[in-house]
């Protein structure tokens, strides 16, 4: 017998019966509600996360295995994240669990693990390692599995190490499990046996392509795992979890009005500290101060761009090559990037404002420009909506910006009628040449945005670099990120095309070095429209008050048309805030 030894009833090839499914899911939803029972945490003011959270995650994706083929049955297996070291050294670069991993199990602290979940019932198993004398005088002792299962919330955590032999005997057990739903209550065990439909139970791995990134997921691996080769199951894993994700929970979008909250809190912060002679990286290195020492945000979501002046031309600046930099000067606008990530959940925000505190007339056109275009898109955000179509009417916002302060020529014509000549001839993707936004979750570009049976990636300019194409449903999270720039290669390239030269004015010169402004928020789609999760300034005299000193939040809203929800965290809660 392993050392975690064998279930109640193994004999018989029955095991003592999980509370159902949907039981399952309802007890965990309401400890989600109440924020009962084991609570992830950082300590003081950070925010307590229910880890029934990832109970509901596990129910969701059974429910969805189940709905593919209500006959499976079989275990899910996978493998976390790796404690990894830099090049050839020893030094261990601070661990991040696997997204996926970490949906399903919330063991964000744990490396090298790998977990299972049975099908039909769901029974969450976690194997975490356990070390020598020699790793444990360095690292301490290996985590108690008592200690983990309570902390996690977890019916089974057991050694690495037993993980075949679990395998093996989880496996032979399903497949002696009979459908008892077609067999009578009164019969006997043996003629149980010899009733219901028999079907060989299948271990399912996760394997898919990320249409982010391109990189595709890997399954899980462990010596001896050849021994199931006939029955793998590399399909129906990913397309069940990946499309789970798009769609948070209550408890999910909490977390991320947490991290909205700490980030915008954090953007707030680096406005009132920024002036000219600054560094850029001075500016990343106030927001992450922020959102770790208020946030307990040890991870940022993603490289921080801290883009100023002619840098904000550069998409993705603060990179290899362009690593925050620049000196700020008088004039230039900011453009900052930057969101955290809290129990490996994101958020993703971008401002634009003055260095100096004070906007020019050119900077104030272009600012409004692309403020227009998010609240137009916040506007109309709802079920049902197209992305794609998001994206163009985010386009013609900024296009007649381009119009209204002479970048654009309207040639003599009615100004709506012009801009769909402009949307035509690919004239937004010289000066948006990014999506609109993205899913977001426990990735920045969260999984889903391409999935078979949606609407595939299009070819034309500026929308071609959306995430997704999909309508938009009731318990998304996207971002809303209109941008407009002056990169110099664009402008050349439409300078010298015949369909999109004779709309740009010698006025584009003017803007050359400008570099760009973007705008992004983190919004929630709801039943009948959207919740605006993000609380950054956006009106320009919400930004210059805050960079002159003035209280944030404010006392009065003066832009409602942007959705926000007004929050703030109380003693490890969100509490909503009247305005």
């Amino acid at each position: 017998m392993s050392s975690f030894g064998a279930r109640s009833g193994a004999a018989t090839g029955y095991m003592m019966k999980m509370p159902p499914l949907a039981d399952k899911r309802a007890a965990a939803e309401a400890l989600c509600s109440t924020c009962a029972g084991p609570i992830y945490s950082q300590g003081l003011n950070t925010f307590k996360i229910p880890m029934a959270m990832f109970e509901v995650n596990r129910a969701k994706v059974v429910q969805a295995m189940l709905e593919q083929d209500p006959s499976a049955k079989g275990l899910i297996l996978l493998e976390g994240g790796k404690q990894t070291t830099r090049y050839d050294t020893d030094h261990e670069p601070v661990f991040r669990q696997e997204s996926y991993f970490h949906y399903l199990f919330g063991a964000s602290q744990y490396s090298d693990c790998f977990g299972t979940l049975s099908l039909p019932d769901g029974e969450a198993t976690l194997f975490v390692p356990s070390y020598g004398v020699e790793v444990e005088t360095v690292c301490g002792p290996p985590p108690d599995f008592e200690y983990v299962k309570d902390e996690l919330g977890l019916e089974n955590v057991h050694d690495v190490v037993d993980l075949k032999a679990f395998v093996e005997r989880e496996m032979k057990r399903l497949d002696d499990t009979v459908d008892e739903s077609s067999s009578n209550d009164d019969l006997g065990n043996e003629e149980k046996k010899g009733g219901g439909e028999q079907t060989g139970s299948k271990l399912y791995l996760l394997k898919g392509l990320n249409t982010d990134s391109g990189n595709f997921a890997t399954p899980a691996f462990f010596e001896g795992i050849d021994k199931f080769s006939d029955v793998r199951d590399e399909e129906s894993l990913f397309r069940s979890i990946s499309e789970c994700r798009v769609f948070k929970s209550s408890a999910e979008i909490d977390v991320m009005r947490y991290t909205n909250w700490v980030s915008s809190m954090a953007h707030v912060e680096v406005m009132r500290q920024c002036k000219p002679g600054m560094m850029e990286y001075q500016l990343e290195s106030l927001f992450q101060h922020h959102t770790y020492t208020h946030g307990g945000c040890r991870h940022m979501s993603y490289t921080c761009i801290c883009a100023c002046g002619p840098s904000a031309n550069i998409l993705h600046y603060g990179h290899a090559g362009r690593p925050n930099s620049r000196l700020l000067e008088q004039g230039m606008i900011a453009l900052l990037d930057m969101g955290a990530e809290y129990n490996c959940y994101a958020s993703d925000i971008t401002c634009s404002f003055p260095v100096s505190g004070t906007f020019t007339d050119d900077q104030k056109h272009i600012y409004n420009a692309v403020l227009a275009a998010q609240a137009k898109v916040i506007a109309m955000l709802k079920p049902g909506v197209s992305w794609l179509e998001m994206h163009r009417e985010a386009e013609r916002e900024i296009l007649k910006g381009l119009v209204g302060c002479g970048v654009l020529d309207d040639c003599g014509k009615d100004l709506d009628e012009i801009i769909e000549t402009m949307l035509d001839a690919d004239v937004g993707a010289i000066f948006m040449p990014h999506g609109l936004g993205h899913f977001i979750g426990i990735d920045t570009h969260d999984v889903g945005g391409y999935p078979q049976g949606k609407p595939a990636r299009s070819e034309r300019p500026g929308v071609r670099k959306l995430r997704t194409a999909r309508q938009v449903e009731e318990g998304m999270v996207i971002t809303v990120e209109p941008g407009c720039y002056f990169i110099d290669p664009l402008i050349d390239s439409a300078l010298s095309d015949e369909r999109q030269k004779h709309f740009l004015t010698e006025r584009v010169n003017d803007f050359r070095g400008f570099g760009g402004v973007r705008l992004e928020d983190d919004v929630r789609i709801t039943s009948d429209g959207c919740e605006n999760l993000t609380l950054c300034p956006r009106a320009i005299e919400e930004v210059l008050d805050v960079m002159s000193g003035g209280a944030w939040p404010p006392a009065t809203d003066v832009l409602p048309e942007m959705k926000r929800k007004w929050a703030t965290c109380k003693e490890g809660k969100m509490e909503f805030l009247d305005m």
